[in-house]
């Protein structure tokens, strides 16, 4: 029952009647609609946008070719390094000035207020790592397009100069590290060296030359104990020998010698006279022995007797024939004795001599941690210095090439233009949403009367909420008054609706010359 009641066949004659009925109050509610987003859209700021992209490129022709000579300055927060740059100091400086709010010679606080608001309608976006993009609307195109074209420029010209500022400060702490290491190692080095000056076992190889010195001493001394024993039994041997050897084997006297002297001339005159006259001057000299040996022995003879006619006693004239073999083997255990002095003289030396050695390398293991503890220090300070080294030329082939601009190339991709359409809500969206709810209003409020009314306003509606039968209507008939009243009333429809229509006539054609 209550949709039947509100079906559309059943409500169009009331709504078409309510709507006569208060045509006034329609129209009066389109033009307030219609006016106020007139004034909306007259009074809305206006927001152009203007734009510039910028493509980072670290990668050039000169990359592979000084790949592992320079080391790259490179940004992982380019877009937050960016927002930095952009809206620090200087860059925001520059694109007040580049803005025209200098000309008006702000306060400092109206200064403030205004670069807020600079900082408000900037974004920066980076896409794809690589691409920048620097964005600012404000209400006058002119304007958006200087300040987006400041940042840009403001933008190139800070970033190479930070990175060149990046790379020389890397240099210059690089070349003072170098420095201060350089220093360390000249240091360790005259440490190390006075050190090995003042002791000699501490400079490098001497407890190998120790240990092989202790080595040759050992197995000298060992040679020479082993020759020592040698030596001792040779001499054992030797006494054994000489205890069994007579040192006479015989004893001749003075005349027996001449006699045999004389027997060995005759024998070698005999031969002589085989071969050669008796002029012969061996057989001259031979003879001329034998008559000297001959005189000798009358001599001695001579001497004899008168020895035994005086009676005094007469001297054994004998020789003794000492035995070759004793004479031999005593010399040769002279020979062993004095060789078994100087053995044992030789391994005296060579044990003092192993024994000092052997202290030698214990004050050597002794200085050992001091001289590792310098050389340590040594080595250390070194490697640190030549590594520094490296990274410092590293450093200056990076900031030469940031000098020349060749390591970070920013090329402008897409460069700002000047914007001669304002983005976001326009005045002609504002138009047509007000003339969409102008309609859209009156008729909405003029349902919601008619829909939650209860008063009866046709005779179908009578007879479905009675179930009675109705039998006649009395219809309304206007007079010459009310014609006259509803004739005003849609003259000021007219005029209302005539008004608002032309009103927005007029702005839109004010506009579209501006524009042009």
């Amino acid at each position: 029952m209550e949709e039947q009641n509100h079906s559309l066949p059943i409500l169009a004659p009331i709504l078409f009647a309510e709507a006569r009925r208060h045509r006034l109050a329609i129209g009066g509610i389109f033009a307030a609609i219609a006016l106020a987003a007139l004034v909306a859209g007259l009074l809305w700021p206006k927001k152009y946008v203007a734009s510039t992209t910028i493509l980072a490129q670290e990668k050039s022709i000169i990359t592979p070719l000084m790949e592992g000579a320079a080391t790259p300055t490179g940004n992982a927060d380019r877009a937050g390094i960016a927002r930095a740059v952009i809206l620090g100091t200087k860059v925001i400086d520059a694109a007040f000035g580049a803005g025209g709010w200098s000309e008006d010679h702000p306060s400092p606080v109206e200064k403030e207020r205004i670069i807020e608001g600079i900082k408000a309608r900037t974004t920066v976006q980076l896409s794809r790592d690589n691409l920048l993009t620097i964005t600012y609307f404000d209400s006058d195109p002119r304007r958006a397009y200087e300040v987006t074209r400041q940042f840009e420029q403001k933008f190139i010209s800070e970033s190479l100069a930070s990175k060149q500022r990046e790379s020389r400060e890397a240099f210059e702490f690089i070349d003072s590290q170098v420095e201060a290491y350089r220093l360390k190692l000249t240091g360790a080095e005259d440490k190390l060296k006075k050190y090995r000056e003042a002791d000699a076992d501490a400079r490098p190889g001497s407890d190998v030359a120790t240990l092989s010195r202790i080595n040759d001493l050992r197995a000298q001394v060992e040679n020479t104990r082993m020759d020592l024993m040698e030596k001792r039994s040779q001499e054992s041997s030797m006494l054994a020998q000489l205890s069994g050897e007579s040192e006479v084997s015989a004893v001749q006297t003075t005349e027996g010698i001449y006699q045999a002297q004389l027997a060995e001339l005759q024998a070698q005159l005999d031969k002589l006279l085989l071969s050669y006259t008796s002029d012969y001057p061996d057989v001259v000299r031979i003879r001329h022995q034998m008559e000297d040996i001959q005189h000798q022995v009358s001599q001695a003879r001579q001497r004899k007797l008168s020895a035994q006619a005086a009676g005094t006693p007469i001297a054994l004239d004998s020789h003794a024939q000492f035995n070759p073999l004793y004479q031999q083997l005593k010399s040769r255990l002279s020979a062993v004795r004095a060789d078994l002095a100087a053995t044992g003289a030789r391994l005296s030396v060579s044990e003092s001599m192993l024994g000092a050695e052997l202290q030698r390398s214990r004050h050597i293991a002794a200085t050992a941690n001091v001289t590792s503890e310098l050389t340590r220090d040594y080595d250390v300070n070194r490697n640190v210095y030549q590594d520094l080294l490296k990274r410092r030329e590293n450093a200056r082939v990076s900031m030469n090439l940031d000098a020349r601009q060749r390591g970070l190339n920013l090329v402008v991709q897409n460069p700002a233009t000047l914007p001669l359409v304002p983005s976001g809500l326009r005045f002609m969206h504002f138009g047509l949403a007000g003339m969409a709810l102008a309609i859209a209003v009156p008729l909405a409020l003029l349902f919601g009367v008619v829909r939650y009314d209860p008063r009866l306003r046709s005779a179908e509606q009578l007879e479905r909420l009675t179930g009675l039968t109705v039998l006649a209507t009395v219809p309304y008939y206007p007079n010459a008054q009310d014609r006259r009243r509803h004739a005003i009333h849609n003259t000021l429809l007219l005029g209302i609706v005539l008004s608002v229509v032309l009103a927005y006539l007029v702005v839109f054609l004010l506009k579209h010359r501006g524009m042009t």
